[in-house]
Parts: C-alpha cells; structure tokens; sequence
C-alpha cells in the first residue's frame, strides 16, 4: 500500500506539472494478478485495484491500518469494471459482472476476488473509507440502480448517473459511490463545475480507448490546472477542488465521496464566469 498527502490551496499554485501528477493522481491501479491500493490521507480514503488471475485475490490488512482485518474499522464500496468473477465476503458468494457494484460493510472479515476467466479478468475497482457503523453488504446491478439524465447533445455533456450507494439506495455509513456514463459525441462531465467543501472526491476514469485521454480540471475555480489523465486512472479532489474535465472521446467514471454528510446534492455550484 502507497500513502499519498495532499497539498493545500496555498501550496498548489505553485506546484508543477509533475508535482501536481505524484500528488493528486493515481495511474497503477491495475495490474494483472495483484491487488494495488493507495492510502490517501485525505479523509483517509483508500482506494484500489484488484485483477485476479490464475487465483483468487484475498484483501488483507496493512500495517498502515494498524488493524486485524482490512474491514474491521473501514467499509468497501466495489465496482467491476471488467469481464465477470465473483468477490466472496465471509463465505458468501456474490457473481460480479461488468459495472456490477458491490457495498461490504464494517466486520466484514474475508473478501475475496476471483475471475471467471483468468485471461480475460474482472477488474474491481475499490473506494474504501473509515466506519463506526456496520451495514449489511449488499450487492448492486445497474438495472436496479437509480438513474439520473443530465446535460444535452448542444451542451455536449449528455449523461447518465448510476447511483449504487447513497441515502436512498444501499446504506452505507459514509461513503457514497457511482459511475456516469456520457452518451454517444459527448465529452465534458460535471460542468457547470462545483466544489463540495464537507467531502473529499475520488474520480476514477475507464472505458477511454489507449490512444485517448481526459483533461480533468481540479483547483480553486480562480485557480485551475489540469491533470492529462488515461484509461482506468484515478484524481484525488480535496475539498476545495473543484473536478470537472473533458474528453478526447466519449468515457465513463467512478465517483465516490466521504465525508461530513451523504447528501449527493450538496454542492456549492461555481458560476462560469468565476472560472480561471
């Protein structure tokens, strides 16, 4: 497990190109036959990767956490972004395939990942923040998720957003997590852009051909920098960040958030005419 910290508003103007990268993005998360995963101190955020090959993956502890098992303080939000498996979580098997999510609650002990197919794996993608309550895990299909439509062809932010753990769908303790997918010539998500001062934002980008990448806008909206991002790579956003960015194609993303509140709506909207 790698730990990132995170610059503050004062810092940040004055951080290069790659000083911006090594801070706020994440860019291995994925790598076949391993689980990867990085401890940001923000908020104590851990997020990661798991790509099970010829055998199942176990998620243990580490000694960053200081505990007996990875869930024994800490719920999971998970969400396959790649071909079908199975995540096993105390002995019960939930089939995972693509964009399937999955909520494992606080206690929960043993968690595995496995693919059906070793040369053509899932891909889990995890989101992962401090719990004092437990909630029931409890799985996640698109299908049953609530969908919300916004944007427009003119405006090229066409989208759609899958709510999987949120107030009124799984119940978690404080994580809240989806995916939004843009439709067909649509590039720009989250624009108008916004901040949400009571939470930290974990933007996780997949589904970009190789040759293809996103300009994600982070920073004071009176302050903005880029980061170049690439397929199945991760922004960290702290709180004073806004995050909004647009594509060289149509792609989708995972976000998740922790923090004071689960309210999906607390937002604090930056006007355009404020943005630099």
């Amino acid at each position: 497990m790698q730990t990132r910290y995170s610059a503050d508003p004062v810092r940040y103007p004055r951080m290069t190109t790659a000083e911006l990268r090594e801070t706020f993005l994440l860019e291995n998360l994925f790598e076949s036959g391993t689980i990867q995963m990085i401890y940001a101190e923000i908020d104590r955020a851990i997020v990661g990767g798991v790509v099970p090959t010829k055998k199942p993956l176990e998620l243990a502890s580490a000694d960053e956490l200081r505990a007996g098992y990875f869930c024994e303080r800490r719920e999971l939000g998970v969400i396959n972004i790649g071909k079908s498996g199975t995540i096993e979580v105390d002995g019960q098997a939930f089939k995972m395939d693509n964009l399937d999510g999955l909520y494992i609650g606080q206690g929960s002990q043993s968690i595995r990942f496995q693919s059906d197919n070793p040369k053509d794996p899932a891909g889990y993608y995890l989101l992962s923040y401090p719990a004092h309550t437990s909630f029931p895990t409890k799985q996640a299909k698109k299908a049953d998720a609530e969908a919300v439509h916004l944007g427009s062809d003119a405006e090229c932010n066409k989208r759609t957003i899958y709510k999987y753990i949120h107030p009124a769908g799984i119940q978690s303790c404080q994580l809240v997590l989806g995916f939004t997918e843009l439709a067909e010539g649509n590039i720009w998500n989250t624009m108008p852009a916004h901040t949400h001062a009571r939470r930290m934002e974990v933007y996780f980008y997949f589904n970009l051909q190789e040759d293809h990448v996103v300009f994600h806008l982070m920073g004071p909206p009176e302050e903005t920098r880029h980061l170049v991002v690439r397929n199945r790579q991760a922004v960290l956003s702290p709180s004073w960040s806004l995050h909004s960015g647009a594509g060289t194609q149509r792609y989708s993303f995972i976000w998740g958030m922790g923090g004071e509140n689960q309210a999906f709506d607390d937002m604090d909207w930056v006007a355009m005419n404020t943005l630099q």
